[in-house]
C-alpha cells in the first residue's frame, strides 16, 4: 500500500517568500505614510540608520524605498548630504499642478471619447463620498484621498496607461502640499460640487466642455494653494 509523504519539506508551503520587491514596496509605504500624516516634515532630514534599526531591516530596502518616494517627489536627495523630506514651494506647487492640467484634460476627453458609459457609476459613487464625507466633517487628509481619487479614477478609465503613471507619480507630492498648507476649501461642500462640471459634461458626451471643466477646476485649486501658500510664508516671517 502506498504511503502519502506529508512532511513539511513536500507539502505546499503556505507562505511564498517575501521578495525584495514586495519589502521596498512596503518600506516605501510606511514611510510616505509617515510623511503624508506630518509626523516627518517637509526639509526633515532621513536618517537611513535609524529608519533602518527602527524596521529592523539592513539599511539596503531603505535606501531603495528612499529612490522610489524620490521620484515620486515625496523625498528629495542631496548629495553628501543624504536624503530630506521635499520641502514644498510655491513655485514647485505652480509646476506640479500645470502638469496636472496637460495630463488631466488629455485624460478626461479620451475618457468621453472611449470609456464615458463604464467610467460614470465609479465616478458619480466617487462624487456622491466626497458629498458624504463634507456631511461628516471629515478630516482633511480624508478629504484630500478622495478627491485625489475621483481624478485618479478618470486617468485610469481613460484607456491610456501613461495618463495613470504620471497621475501616480505626482500624486503624492499633491497631498504633501495641500496637507503641508492645511487646508485648501473653508467649506468641504465646495470641494465637492466643484467637480460637478465635469461629471456633467461627461454624461454629456462633451471631450471639449469635460477638457474645460477639469482644466478650469485644477485651476481654481492651483490658485487657491498658491494664495494659501503665499499666506502662510507671509505669516512665518513676521
Amino acid at each position: 500500500m502506498a504511503t502519502t509523504d506529508n512532511s513539511l519539506e513536500t507539502r505546499t508551503p503556505p507562505f511564498l517568500p517575501v521578495t525584495r520587491d514586495g519589502l521596498v514596496d512596503r518600506v516605501a509605504d510606511s514611510l510616505a505614510e509617515a510623511i503624508l500624516a506630518g509626523r516627518m516634515a517637509p526639509g526633515d532630514r532621513i536618517a537611513e540608520s535609524t529608519i533602518a534599526r527602527q524596521m529592523d531591516l539592513s539599511r539596503a530596502p531603505v535606501r531603495e524605498a528612499l529612490r522610489r518616494l524620490e521620484s515620486s517627489g515625496l523625498v528629495d536627495y542631496k548629495t553628501n548630504r543624504g536624503f530630506f523630506v521635499h520641502a514644498i514651494t510655491g513655485e514647485s506647487l505652480a509646476n506640479l499642478y500645470e502638469l496636472r492640467i496637460v495630463i488631466e484634460t488629455a485624460a478626461v476627453a479620451r475618457l468621453v471619447r472611449t470609456n464615458a458609459g463604464a467610467a460614470l457609476p465609479g465616478l458619480q459613487a466617487q462624487l456622491d463620498e466626497l458629498r458624504r464625507l463634507a456631511e461628516v466633517g471629515a478630516d482633511m487628509a480624508t478629504h484630500v484621498s478622495a478627491d485625489m481619487e475621483f481624478h485618479r479614477m478618470i486617468c485610469a478609465a481613460s484607456g491610456n496607461p501613461r495618463f495613470l503613471q504620471v497621475f501616480d507619480q505626482i500624486a503624492n507630492e499633491t497631498r504633501l502640499g495641500i496637507l503641508v498648507i492645511g487646508r485648501l476649501y473653508d467649506d468641504q461642500t465646495v470641494l465637492a460640487e466643484t467637480h460637478e462640471p465635469i461629471m456633467r459634461a461627461i454624461e454629456a458626451r462633451d471631450a471639449e466642455t469635460a477638457a474645460a471643466a477639469i482644466a478650469h477646476h485644477i485651476g481654481y485649486a492651483r490658485d487657491q494653494v498658491a494664495k494659501l501658500f503665499d499666506s502662510n510664508q507671509e505669516g512665518t516671517h513676521r
